[in-house]
């Protein structure tokens, strides 16, 4: 999960966030290499009839892929020589903030992508199976459920095609305890066994920074399967992956821009100096994301990003703010040390109430995006550092708080990454 904190609204951000719920995939094309077009009704996948579906028909033999039974042989690096159209990509998590950004940057690239979507997608199910289509225009929407190794894998294979490439842009919703082991690691590993059953050689796999120092269960669960996926790689030459870990995004850093507007001080911790970001946009990202497809540069490489410019304190941000607003900057410090009480009350409470757990991981979350910098941590420092963490796109944060001021946060909710 790459989670992003707020302190502006106290709100916490994660933005890819989808669980896939249970269904079932109805299989019935592939005529030679094309798949037909056909209009969408009960059937649990959906090709896009605007732009036929072309799939190698080629047929491999049988692996073992983490402890799979049988698999689809990929031969090493073969994708990468051939044309965008003949690649086929498995996107998980399409649905989500990022991943819808991603589908798309792909689509327009000319790959062949297959999105896995829930039934019900979007912030707390809204979506039905329609919408989800319009959101993936030009994508080939197969619904499934990522949490089921079966029910993907059986997916799959009525689809009868080869994956290429996977491309998870999976992460929990909330960040509690349960979920985030539940899809920051075994629905994403299920993601790779599938994947890798099909065929799939490459796997790009959007992680998050913060990794770097890991006091949180969503940050294990991510370390937890890097590993595995690195250790992957190390043991078969033909298969290659992708970690990215981009810094905050700019979702997460809007949530005072109205409220400032409307007059109110811009909240922050400490002196406002306490953390930093080189926050990155989601169409800059899904782009960074895509170039890990095809690039040689960015095989079996872990790639911290972040946006273009200088890194940003709260304190900066909030300035940029009252800037763009030209109004005098107010703000309210609010001292570190409540989040600390507040964190000792709920480990407290959690000995006597279990269930009160997540509460308790909820406020170790806010407390380390109070502090922690979404930059490189230096190990030879142990301090954050700015200049080494990458640059990436053109989007910068002061775009986006003018596009905010104009048109206000509309698609940018958080949804259920709201915990205060």
């Amino acid at each position: 999960m790459s989670l992003c904190f707020s302190f502006n609204v106290f709100t916490l951000h994660s933005p890819k966030c989808q669980i896939f719920s249970r269904t079932r995939l109805s299989s019935q094309f592939i005529s030679q290499i094309q798949v037909k077009s056909a209009p969408y009704t009960s059937s649990d996948y959906h090709v896009n009839s605007s732009q036929p579906f072309k799939f190698s028909s080629k047929r491999f033999n049988p692996i073992t892929a983490l402890g799979a039974t049988t698999a689809l042989e990929a031969s090493p690096s073969s994708f990468r020589n051939k044309n965008p159209k003949d690649i086929n990509i498995l996107v998980v998590g399409s649905t989500g903030y990022i991943g819808k950004f991603v589908v798309k940057e792909l689509v327009s690239r000319g790959f062949n992508v297959i999105g896995i979507a829930r039934e019900k997608s979007g912030i707390r199910g809204r979506n039905d199976k329609e919408e989800t289509l319009n959101q993936l225009q030009g994508a080939n929407v197969c619904f499934s459920d990522v949490t089921n190794l079966e029910t993907l894998e059986k997916s799959l294979e009525n689809l009868g095609v080869s994956i290429d490439v996977v491309v998870s842009c999976l992460a929990s919703r909330s960040g509690g305890v349960k979920d985030s082991w539940k899809i920051d690691y075994e629905a994403t590993r299920n993601s790779l066994v599938a994947g890798k059953n099909r065929g799939a050689a490459h796997f790009v796999l959007l992680s998050a920074i913060c990794v770097q120092k890991p006091l949180l269960e969503f940050q294990r669960a991510k370390l937890k399967f890097e590993a595995e996926l690195m250790k992957e790689a190390d043991e078969n030459s033909g298969f290659t992956y992708s970690i990215v870990r981009p810094t905050a995004f700019f979702k997460s850093l809007g949530g005072q821009v109205e409220l400032v507007e409307e007059g109110k001080p811009y909240v922050m911790f400490g002196d406002g100096k306490l953390c930093a970001c080189k926050p990155i946009s989601e169409q800059d990202l899904a782009s960074f994301i895509a170039d890990c497809v095809l690039s040689e540069d960015k095989i079996n490489q872990i790639l911290p990003i972040g946006g273009p410019g200088k890194a940003l304190t709260p304190l900066e941000q909030g300035e940029m703010l009252f800037k763009l607003l030209g109004k005098e900057p107010k703000f309210l410090k609010v001292p570190i040390e409540i989040m600390d009480f507040a964190i000792g009350v709920l480990d407290f409470l959690v000995k006597i109430v279990p269930a009160m757990e997540d509460a308790a991981e909820f406020g170790k979350i806010g407390r380390y995006y109070a502090a922690e910098s979404m930059l490189i941590l230096d190990p030879e420092t142990g301090e954050y550092n700015a200049e080494k963490t990458p640059s990436y796109g053109s989007d910068t944060l002061e775009e986006f708080f003018e596009r905010v001021l104009r048109e206000g946060m509309a698609g940018q909710e958080l949804g259920e990454q709201t915990i205060f």
